[in-house]
């Protein structure tokens, strides 16, 4: 299947965003999670919490470029310490990443409208529990508001 990258996917992916629970929405470009290619395009409107996680699978590093909008890219010590808040900006030099595999890292949508593409290997396996940061909130969790606070002001102090 040909996916034409346009005005009327990102719009709708971004309204999809911004009405879904989770403040994201996922368009897979690969077909089957067999597949040895993940490719997908990802929509995500600020206040969308990614919690903090790694792929420890060594074929697994993480390639994110955002085509519209702005997205903060957090890289973390072992010990949940920040190392990098990275903004990128669609349109910009500083628009993409490559997350090794084993590096803790997360997310955070900084502009509404906020769409990227994201490259992994597949095949697709959801995150074992030691892949998940036992320092970071959970998705759903009580103090996810004010972790998120703390995120994106070290991606301010990176502005």
């Amino acid at each position: 299947m040909t996916t034409l990258f346009d005005a009327a996917l990102f719009s709708d992916l971004c309204a999809r965003a911004a009405s879904a629970p989770r403040l994201r929405v996922h368009h897979n470009l690969h077909t089957q999670n067999e597949d040895p290619c993940h490719r997908l395009l990802v929509a995500i409107a600020p206040g969308s919490y990614v919690a903090p996680h790694r792929h420890l699978d060594a074929r697994k590093s993480e390639l994110l470029v955002v085509l519209q909008g702005e997205l903060g890219v957090l890289l973390f010590a072992g010990d949940g310490k920040v190392e990098r808040a990275q903004r990128l900006r669609a349109g910009t030099v500083e628009c993409g990443i490559d997350i090794a595999p084993g590096q803790w890292h997360c997310v955070v949508a900084l502009q509404p409208q906020t769409v990227f593409l994201e490259c992994k290997a597949g095949p697709y396996q959801p995150l074992g529990a030691e892949e998940w940061a036992a320092w970071a909130p959970r998705e759903g969790e009580e103090e996810v508001a004010s972790y998120l606070c703390a995120l994106q002001a070290s991606l301010e102090s990176a502005a």
